[in-house]
């Protein structure tokens, strides 16, 4: 009895999650066509969805990674502005 009350709160616990995660990541790619932080929802999004899965811990990861080498160029460009 107990085993199976831990499965089915294990199982809840995932859906939830998953449905959480997924909301928020879809309420972030609706902010790319409407006024919106998506670039901040989506990974908050993803860090739900890493809570449970790890697919969502490699694209969460892969962001990050996106972000500091588009930050990085951005530096670059804004600096060799200055520059002439």
């Amino acid at each position: 009895m107990r085993r199976t009350l831990h499965l089915t709160y294990k199982l809840v616990r995932r859906i939830v999650i998953f449905i959480v995660g997924v909301t928020i990541v879809v309420i972030g790619v609706i902010m790319f066509v409407t006024p919106g932080p998506a670039l901040v929802v989506i990974p908050i999004g993803l860090a739900v969805l890493g809570i449970e899965f790890a697919w969502a811990r490699h694209w969460l990861k892969v962001m990050k990674e996106k972000t500091v080498e588009m930050a990085s160029k951005a530096g670059d460009w804004k600096n060799s502005r200055k520059d002439k």
